[in-house]
């Protein structure tokens, strides 16, 4: 990864951390929580993964956008979808299609 892929990663995650520190829900959740007696530590994993995308003529990109919106709807997943589920711990039930 080049320095400024990986400087653009690093602001990527500093912009998770600053949303998640600003967030008005969570401050006061956490302070409900410290109401009924407890100290509240919160630690967040987020993983960043990077795909490089082919370089594609424009029309091409705007015909594959038009079948993802197409198939959105239909319920199947594609291959990173279900890669990204289940890096979440949802389980995924398919037809064995997408993999």
């Amino acid at each position: 990864m080049d320095a400024h892929l990986r400087k653009l990663v690093q602001q990527l995650g500093e912009a998770i951390h600053e949303t998640v520190s600003e967030s008005e829900h969570i401050a006061g959740v956490v302070q409900d929580i410290r109401r009924q007696g407890f100290e509240v530590l919160l630690m967040l994993e987020a993983t960043i993964g990077l795909n490089e995308l082919e370089q594609q003529p424009e029309a091409a990109f705007e015909s594959s956008n038009a079948e993802d919106q197409q198939t959105e709807g239909s319920g199947t997943f594609s291959s990173q979808d279900v890669h990204f589920l289940r890096s979440l711990r949802i389980a995924v039930h398919d037809d064995g299609s997408t993999e």
